[in-house]
């Protein structure tokens, strides 16, 4: 019952000629007795680890007539910065029985106009930046900061934090040149320029420049031919919606492919893919939709052929990744880009990975390849040809 309460508020100081500061403003209650002879107070920052202690003496001519009195403490020396989460406590001297008050206390942000206006750290600085695209580098000119305070400044990816995009550079309190250069791999919209006083505790200054510059984000498209698997993820946080879409040749419109739609600021995957060079996804945010077709310009080869002439016969070899039927037919070729169909029309079947072994007879002098529907021709039997084929995800 000695401790009867503890009030925690901040006030600023002041003095002309010097820059603001922080304090402290500590009042607690106390019921005397002839044994107490003071306070301690204690602050203890759960930011930086480190602990301020004062004490508060009791003068005592006549300490008898004084017990019972409720006395009124005030302390307001402990200096702290801005934003600073504290954790107070107060005790008598001596300490009967761990007897002690404690509270925690956030001190104001720069949101607070006082703080924000009077307080050095919360000039946290203004950026003027230039894009030099050629050589992937940004020059960054800061002012409206204390002159006499290094700064220090980085890019950073926005994710929940901004996150290092290599190292930060230092601007020299005495020095007369405020700019840094800082050099970039991929100008992203979530790449920021972030800069701060060298205090303990800085208010931390963010310009984003290139946030609505979405477009370079659905470049990140990944298709693994091995277990057909086409992936995209993000290199920046993104609420997108994610289809697979079929290109059409009359309007150049993609038509969503039904059941194929994520809704995911994550990765995206599709499994059993076909390289079909109409094969695309369409990426869809509130500013707006994009397509990107991964396979149109025969990036991933789905099947090979090649062919060959031994005793008096052509020799056709295939090579898939998927199971499909393929189909061979012979021609004689009357012109340079037309081939005469001589009725003989070969089918053949192609596993995952496996070679087929497939001959026609030696007098003719063409061979195109095709499945369902699609054909490929090649005046070089000999030459090796890299084709596309269809499978169950094959555009019709």
């Amino acid at each position: 019952m000695v401790l009867k309460s503890m009030k925690i508020s901040t006030v600023m100081k002041c003095v002309q000629g010097s820059p603001c500061s922080l304090h402290l403003n500590i009042k607690g209650t106390l019921s005397l007795d002839e044994n107490i002879r003071g306070l301690e107070i204690c602050s203890f920052s759960l930011d930086t680890q480190q602990s301020q202690c004062t004490t508060v003496r009791f003068a005592r001519k006549k300490p008898k007539m004084l017990n019972g009195k409720k006395v009124q403490v005030q302390f307001n020396c402990i200096e702290v910065n801005v934003a600073q989460h504290i954790y107070v406590t107060m005790k008598t001297i001596p300490n009967y029985c761990e007897v002690k008050l404690s509270q925690e206390y956030y001190v104001e942000d720069c949101r607070n106009s006082d703080v924000g206006k009077y307080i050095p750290a919360c000039s946290a600085g203004k950026f003027e930046y230039n894009v030099d695209r050629a050589r992937k580098m940004i020059s960054v000119n800061v002012s409206n900061f204390l002159q006499d305070q290094d700064y220090y400044i980085r890019l950073c990816h926005k994710w929940f934090t901004c996150e290092d995009v290599g190292a930060f550079a230092v601007i020299k309190g005495k020095e007369s040149l405020k700019s840094v250069s800082l050099k970039y791999s991929q100008l992203l919209p979530c790449l920021c320029i972030e800069g701060w006083l060298a205090v303990p505790d800085a208010r931390r200054v963010q310009l984003c420049p290139f946030e609505n510059d979405t477009k370079v984000l659905w470049d990140n498209i990944v298709y693994n031919p091995a277990t057909q698997s086409l992936a995209w993820e993000p290199a920046c946080p993104v609420l997108v919606v994610v289809n697979l879409c079929r290109l059409m040749k009359s309007n150049d419109y993609c038509e969503d492919i039904e059941n194929s739609s994520k809704n995911s600021s994550e990765k995206v995957k599709y499994s059993r893919v076909d390289t079909h060079p109409r094969l695309c996804m369409k990426f869809t945010t509130k500013q707006g939709s994009w397509v990107k077709c991964p396979f149109a310009h025969g990036e991933f080869p789905a099947w090979k052929m090649r062919a060959g002439a031994a005793a008096e016969q052509i020799r056709v070899f295939f090579t898939s990744q998927t199971k499909a039927q393929f189909s061979v037919l012979v021609c004689n070729r009357t012109q340079l880009a037309t081939c005469q169909s001589v009725g003989m029309h070969h089918s053949v079947s192609g596993g995952w990975r496996t070679d087929v072994d497939y001959s026609v007879p030696l007098q003719i002098c063409d061979i195109h390849c095709g499945f369902r529907g699609q054909r490929y021709g090649d005046g070089n039997p000999a030459k090796a040809m890299t084709h596309r084929m269809k499978s169950a995800h094959s555009l019709q």
